[in-house]
């Protein structure tokens, strides 16, 4: 596999990290949904089958897919990824220590490809031969010992690359804490990585992926909502100037609300000099420009703004304008298809952007403005909300086209 390499959202891609979900999917009843960040209860064949579609779309058009449950698998041969792994799973302060110790004799016991399946599809208290403790007693039948990952769908968040670096993100939710050691131990471990240097980590301000752009090489846009804080704004700001991964970092305050958890959920770049934008904040959304400092080794940021964050992102990219895609939504249509992700695109190339098919009139939009269109059914996997870029963590794609 050629290198890791990202500097921008929409050079060709050529490796890409996706999840096909599994009995996580299964996991999730009414009860527990919203506890699981899903709106709903899936029909997880169909689901399954959506994904299928998907990876297939991308590997027709010379995507190579890699599969986080399969190098997962593989990681969990080697015993410090076993052991790390199988103590994330179990340091959880509601199951005490007894429950603990004995769930990790049972974890520690499987199989490679079962102990996979067991880290992402949760183990059940009715699961686990041998358990013993308070806890265990209290617990009712389906109960959690080790909650399953359902977001572990939505690879874009728990890492993201910008240029030969991995930032392992700090997702702010509970129910997805453990998603960032799984990938974390991915790229240490498996020889398709080599172990990258890490230019964030799990336990730092909460920084989550999809409310991280590449607008252009050296130009990040970092949106601060639901998800991602201030703080950990600052921090990648810092580290991409230390490390001579950006020069310039955007920060774009969102609402913090379900609708628009982040930035990808109201923009996507879909050409080197385009973007699709949800209408109703189109006017209205900033940005503050953040630079090093006159003294890069303190950390020093220069901060201004805000201004526009179309105005901001064009001048920070060196270009005119960045055009915005005019979807001609009325306001009933925009906030239908914001919420169906029809923002959330992933480029596979310029002006080539896979997209949920149910989103008709923002498709015809980006067709009308030049933008080819690969459509993917997404009907059972928008439960979780999120669309093609929220499932897809790039792990190389080509240089922009200047």
């Amino acid at each position: 596999m050629t290198s890791p390499l990202v500097t921008s959202e929409v050079g060709r891609l050529r490796t890409v990290l996706l999840h096909r979900p599994g009995a996580e999917l299964r996991r999730l009843t009414p009860r527990n949904n919203d506890e699981l960040l899903f709106d709903g209860v899936p029909w997880v064949a169909r689901a399954q089958e959506e994904h299928d579609a998907f990876a297939a779309a991308l590997t027709d058009r010379g995507v190579e897919v890699l599969h986080l449950d399969r190098l997962l698998a593989e990681v969990l041969d080697v015993p410090a990824a076993r052991e790390q792994l199988v103590a994330a799973a179990v340091d959880d302060p509601r199951i005490g220590a007894t429950l603990r110790r004995t769930s990790a004799e049972h974890l520690s016991g499987l199989a490679s490809a079962d102990l996979a399946a067991a880290l992402i599809g949760g183990v059940a208290h009715d699961e686990l031969p041998g358990a013993r403790g308070l806890a265990f007693e209290l617990m009712g039948p389906g109960d959690f010992v080790v909650r399953p990952l359902p977001n572990l769908l939505f690879t874009r968040d728990s890492s993201v690359w910008v240029g030969d670096q991995v930032a392992i993100t700090s997702l702010a939710m509970p129910a997805r804490h453990r998603e960032s050691t799984i990938t974390g131990a991915v790229y240490a471990h498996h020889p398709r990585f080599a172990g990258p240097q890490r230019l964030y980590d799990p336990g730092l301000e909460h920084l989550e992926g999809g409310d991280v752009l590449l607008l252009a090489p050296g130009v990040l846009a970092v949106g601060v909502g639901e998800r991602t804080t201030a703080g950990g704004a600052e921090r990648l700001a810092r580290r991409v100037f230390a490390r001579g991964l950006a020069h310039t970092v955007l920060v774009v305050p969102i609402a913090q609300e379900r609708a628009t958890m982040h930035l990808d959920t109201i923009a996507t770049m879909v050409d080197v000099d385009a973007m699709v934008m949800y209408p109703a904040v189109a006017d209205t959304l900033v940005a503050w420009t953040v630079r090093a400092g006159d003294d890069p080794e303190e950390g020093d940021l220069r901060v201004g703004g805000p201004q526009p964050f179309l105005t901001a992102a064009a001048a920070a990219m060196g270009i005119d304008r960045l055009r915005l895609i005019d979807t001609g939504l009325d306001p009933v249509t925009a906030e239908r298809e914001q919420w169906d992700d029809g923002n959330n695109t992933l480029c596979i190339g310029p002006r080539l952007a896979v997209a949920y098919e149910r989103n008709t009139v923002t498709n015809k939009a980006l067709e009308d403005a030049g933008i080819e269109v690969v459509p993917i059914a997404g009907d059972q996997l928008g439960s979780g909300r999120g669309g093609p870029r929220c499932m897809s963590c790039p792990v190389v794609r080509d240089a922009s086209p200047a």
